[in-house]
């Protein structure tokens, strides 16, 4: 998640004096702005109208694990909405609260703020590349997602990433509304998409939504329908939202199918918690499974799972960041994990998926679940195809028994 450094606070503190006279004096005249009920910023030079651009052919997302931002990530969303030297590009970040700080990181190249095709380490140089500009909407409210200007700004974006925050702000402030129906028609449209933290939570088919706050691993395990155990949509349900259809879910994009997915698992310690959001997808099933759930669990007959209805989840590591690509039809989907080049963590992804349903799941009642393989993903083995959920690095199996997560194989860690 970016943040403004000290130089940039005290530029625009600068300029903010600067312009202190000019305000005061359109208040002594009694003239005054109304309102808006969103921030907008740009670095560059957007064009009064859309970019028109070639896509790739299959939809492309990027899940971040929040932490460092993985400059590599930006630029193949870049590279993938069709962008090069000459075209112009708009990319577009979405924020509940926060600051323009992802605009100079993407647009230039260096801490001098040159556009040089020569990219310092930190920086991603879109301007090189060929963006036209980096804007930031700030959209803290409902009234924010309706606005016809956001709208605007968002339905022209070349690519667009969500940064981080809270997930509860984006369920409780842009679900069910334009922009939820922006989104949707960008996806439709392939343009690249992308996520870190927060933004990351509200990428899958389902979310944790952290609508009474954040809950850890413990908790999770301990009482798997805990009051801070929040997953939208509720009630489960595969369909999307829509107009006529305000109980669907958040964005849900195709390509991550039947999946939830969380963030910052090593730094946070989220395995257990991710195991528990899993297992509350899974339908029940004479004794087993979880009350609501509406997947199921185990191995594919065919050994080719996209279009199927298992159960799944996702986790990424700080500083980590999968690049996501196909359609799943004419294509497979196939995660790549990339990081920085002076990263100091594992910076792996962990693939969940069950294969046997939840023996206890119970409101008040510590989980049990026997039997989930992961596949982690990681610096010598870093490609996963989610169409027949298969990576290079050989599975190892989480085992719950009455709140408490074990591992069989991978030297018995979790992670």
């Amino acid at each position: 998640m970016r943040t403004l450094t000290t130089a940039s606070l005290l530029s625009r503190l600068r300029v903010a004096l600067k312009a202190a006279a000019g305000l005061l004096l359109c208040a002594a005249l009694g003239s005054a702005l109304a309102a808006k009920p969103y921030s907008y910023y740009v670095t560059g030079n957007p064009a009064p109208d859309p970019v028109s651009l070639s896509p790739a052919s299959s939809p492309s997302y990027v899940l971040m694990g929040g932490g460092p931002d993985v400059d590599q990530a930006f630029r193949w969303m870049v590279t993938r909405a069709g962008v090069k030297p000459g075209t112009g590009g708009r990319f577009v970040i979405i924020r509940a609260t926060g600051t323009d700080a992802y605009d100079p990181y993407i647009y230039y190249s260096d801490d001098a703020l040159s556009t040089s095709t020569t990219i310092q380490d930190g920086w991603v140089g879109g301007a090189s590349m060929g963006l036209s500009s980096v804007e930031t909407l700030v959209i803290p409210s409902v009234a924010a997602a309706n606005d016809p200007f956001v709208n605007r700004v968002v339905a022209r974006a070349n690519a667009l990433f969500i940064a981080g925050g809270d997930q509860s702000d984006y369920i409780r402030f842009w679900k069910n509304t334009q922009l939820d129906w922006t989104l949707q028609r960008l996806m439709a449209a392939k343009v690249p998409i992308g996520g870190t933290s927060a933004g990351l939570a509200v990428l899958g088919q389902f979310d944790f939504a952290a609508l009474r706050g954040s809950v850890t691993s413990a908790q999770a395990l301990s009482d798997p329908f805990s009051k801070y155990m929040t997953i939208d949509p509720s009630p489960l349900t595969l369909s999307p939202t829509a107009p006529g259809n305000p109980g669907g879910g958040f964005i849900t994009p195709h390509p991550l199918f039947n999946a939830v997915l969380d963030a910052h698992l090593d730094a946070r310690d989220r395995m257990g918690r991710l195991v528990a959001f899993v297992a509350r997808l899974i339908a029940p099933d004479g004794s087993a499974g979880c009350p609501g759930g509406i997947l199921a669990a185990g191995p594919t007959p065919t050994g080719s799972s996209y279009g199927d209805s298992f159960a799944r989840g996702i986790g990424v590591d700080v500083e980590t960041a999968l690049l996501v690509q196909g359609d799943g039809d004419s294509t497979d989907v196939v995660a790549t994990r990339v990081t920085n080049p002076s990263t100091t963590t594992l910076s792996a992804a962990y693939f969940l998926w069950p294969q046997q349903e939840p023996t206890r799941c119970a409101a008040g009642t510590p989980l049990s679940m026997p039997s989930v393989q992961v596949t982690r993903v990681d610096q010598d083995n870093p490609t996963f195809n989610l169409s027949r959920w298969w990576g290079r690095n050989r599975p190892y199996t989480l085992n719950v028994s009455n709140g408490t997560l074990s591992a069989s194989g991978n030297g018995g860690s979790i992670y």
